[in-house]
């Protein structure tokens, strides 16, 4: 991929998922209108040239702000809720004048992390986002803010953005911030800071160093941004970190120019079916597995069998996700179990062919079979091909 420029990578995007940010949509006031209107005006060029676009856009809160006369983000959980439901009428009043000046529709999406780990309820939301952009409509996706938990959050809006662009088959994730990408120190602090043009792999020593920069880039900081690049990488899919408040900044990325920091995708990807397991799907326990199980998965590409099991942790269900772990307590994998926690207690450590004596019945040999199987160490290098179809 060394070989290719900027403007050949990005020549065949057809659909790309533009996330922007509360350090763009925000002003002294509350929403910075100046930001909306360039931005629709970009989206629109790009739709024009045949480019679908779906928006995820934080900004409720700030807009809320505005309205309800606060002088600054509320700290309770409970007044943020209230103060987002308050601001997203005008969040999205915003964008359907500005939008409707090109002669484009827009529709609000709100969203859990709940409405996507349910394989069903993930499907109808692509089929719902799909239909949209078959008539020509712009997407506007935010977290929903107003009923969301701890349990559902998907954390930041760039998580979401990295979600949908999966999501929706994507081939780009776009992320604009306040600052012109990733940088090889914090420039606020530093003046000899430069701008790093390409990551050819996002690996933990990059996420590390990056969180370890205070107050980066506001809410979700530029850690939350890595991850966000390295999931969708894995995926087969590009990032670009650029600056909207930058004038024509979207068609720049799409000329070819070398603005931002742009992220390559892995040369071999995960499935779109291993990366929801992976990345969408919430954790709900972890399973203890012994050497001769931790090799058959790491090294052979095997199934979890119950023989090699050795603890469960937590409670989940038949179709929960859960970590994979070694004796020491390493995180060796995730995946998607057969069994109830309570069931695969009373099956650990027992032959496939006790299975039905131990339960009185039996749904697969199988604790995790290896097509609902990703290695973590996968994860990040995104070197792991399945079978299934998304």
């Amino acid at each position: 991929m060394e070989h290719l420029t900027r403007k050949d990578l990005l020549k065949p995007v057809k659909r790309v998922v533009v996330k922007v940010g509360s350090g763009v949509l925000t002003a002294r006031e509350g929403l910075n209108t100046t930001a909306i209107r360039h931005l629709t005006t970009e989206i629109c060029a790009l739709r024009k040239r045949g480019i679908e676009v779906i928006l995820v856009s934080s900004g409720a809160i700030a807009s809320g702000l505005k309205k309800i006369g606060f002088s600054k983000r509320p700290q309770s959980v409970s007044q943020q809720q209230a103060m987002a439901a308050v601001g997203q009428p005008s969040l999205m009043l915003a964008y359907e004048k500005t939008f409707n000046r090109h002669g484009y529709k827009v529709a609000q999406v709100l969203l859990t992390r709940d409405d996507l780990t349910h394989r069903r309820r993930y499907l109808n939301a692509r089929n719902t986002l799909f239909t949209l952009l078959s008539w020509n409509i712009i997407p506007i996706i935010n977290e929903n803010d107003t009923v969301v938990v701890d349990e559902i959050k998907f954390g930041d809006n760039d998580n979401l953005s990295a979600m949908v662009t999966n999501l929706t088959e994507s081939h780009l994730l776009i992320n604009l911030t306040n600052i012109d990408g990733l940088f090889d120190k914090d420039p606020r602090s530093h003046k000899d800071a430069k701008l790093i043009r390409v990551v050819e792999k996002v690996d933990r020593k990059m996420v590390k160093y990056a969180s370890t920069i205070p107050g980066f880039l506001g809410t979700g900081g530029m850690a939350s941004k890595i991850r966000a690049a390295r999931q969708v990488a894995v995926g087969g899919v590009p990032t670009v970190i650029s600056n909207g408040l930058t004038p024509g900044i979207l068609g720049r990325i799409f000329r070819g120019q070398e603005v931002g920091t742009l992220f390559l995708p892995s040369p071999v990807s995960l499935c779109n079916r291993k990366h929801w397991i992976a990345f969408t799907k919430a954790p709900k326990g972890a399973i203890v597995v012994d050497g001769g199980a931790e090799q058959a998965l790491l090294k052979h590409g095997k199934s979890l069998l119950p023989s090699g099991i050795q603890g469960v942790q937590g409670r989940f269900s038949l179709g929960d996700s859960v970590v994979v772990e070694n004796k020491k307590g390493k995180e060796i994998a995730v995946g998607m179990v057969n069994y109830h926690s309570g069931d695969i207690k009373k099956i650990m450590g027992a032959k496939t062919s006790e299975i039905e004596l131990r339960l009185g019945f039996k749904h697969d040999d199988e604790v995790i079979h290896r097509d609902n199987l990703v290695l973590t160490e996968n994860m990040v290098e995104g070197e792991d091909l399945c079978q299934l179809p998304a």
